[in-house]
């Protein structure tokens, strides 16, 4: 469904913020994103989204260029490809009313049956009726998300991009929010792209997770198999932080040295390689390939479980 091919973004002033970006997503899957802040995340979502165009490379939906679908007709790309914001109180316009902002979208694309569809989705959500004629001030952050995706879901897309869809909320704000997503995605055929910090949210709610770093995915793979045996040395140093209650899931916690370098002057051979408690020689010169290795895909020398010293 969406592919990106050797996708790069550089800023004014030489910021590389993504760089060799290699991603697909398929109909109907649900993929995630995750990485420190910095990594890019936001960025490539941006970029899927069509809000930012790539300096190289193309991102495809279907096989058409995402560039050349809002040139000729955005209102029908937006259509089939809606964004929920991290922010989502901030996504709401605070002079307009509840009723009047899920009402916007089915105006501007002159969705048939409309505000039908949209009640079976607030009922959906869980959304009380008098919220209607409230405005964002007046509601929780946990509305204002279910009401995003009630704007965003009127319209029938067939890609949803989520920035950090979990963030600020309270866990079992964060729970019920999650289950409502999965049910909308299986109902709907959903496919959805999911950044987020939170790697229980992700192991949750997802089938596939790319993993990045300063710009580049290092590891691609199955969510069930990168939580178990991470490949790349920042994706086990990643996982290796996040908290679980049940002893079989604990990890011993790899500590990372040294801060993120710049994407200004990003080092020289693998990225990483100023952190990376398994660095060889080979890694500070020869930049990687993200290449293939069963069911996943890694950007490093000498992945996890088949790294070699001698061949440094």
């Amino acid at each position: 469904m969406i592919a990106l091919r050797d996708v790069a973004v550089t800023f004014p002033g030489g910021v590389r913020a993504l760089d060799g970006i290699d991603l697909d997503l398929a109909g109907g899957t649900v993929t995630g994103l995750v990485g420190e802040s910095g990594s890019g995340k936001s960025t490539l979502c941006r970029v899927i989204m069509g809000l930012l165009r790539p300096s190289a490379g193309r991102a495809t939906l279907d096989g058409a260029d995402v560039s050349a679908l809002l040139a000729q007709d955005a209102l029908a790309f937006r259509r089939r490809a809606q964004m929920l914001l991290q922010d989502a109180v901030g996504s709401l316009s605070p002079r307009m009313s509840v009723r009047r902002m899920l009402q916007e979208p089915i105006d501007i694309h002159g969705v048939p049956d409309g505000w039908t569809r949209m009640e079976g989705l607030i009922r959906r959500l869980g959304l009380p009726p008098g919220i209607l004629d409230k405005y964002p001030h007046q509601i929780s952050g946990g509305q204002a998300r279910r009401v995003a995706v009630a704007r965003a879901l009127v319209l029938s897309p067939t890609l949803v991009v989520a920035d950090e869809p979990t963030a600020g909320l309270d866990v079992s704000v964060q729970g019920d929010l999650l289950n409502l997503l999965l049910e909308l995605q299986r109902a709907m055929g959903l496919t959805y792209l999911i950044a987020s910090h939170n790697l229980n949210v992700v192991r949750r709610i997802t089938s596939r997770v790319a993993v990045m770093y300063l710009g580049q995915i290092v590891e691609n793979a199955p969510t069930d198999a990168l939580f178990a045996a991470p490949a790349h040395p920042y994706a086990a140093a990643l996982l290796s932080t996040n908290p679980s209650v049940d002893p079989a899931r604990r990890r011993a916690r790899i500590v990372l040295h040294g801060e993120i370098p710049s994407v200004r002057h990003p080092p020289a051979g693998c990225r990483f390689h100023t952190r990376c408690p398994q660095v060889q020689p080979r890694c500070r010169v020869d930049p990687p390939l993200l290449k293939g290795h069963g069911d996943r895909s890694v950007r490093c020398h000498f992945p996890l479980g088949t790294r070699d010293a001698s061949a440094a």
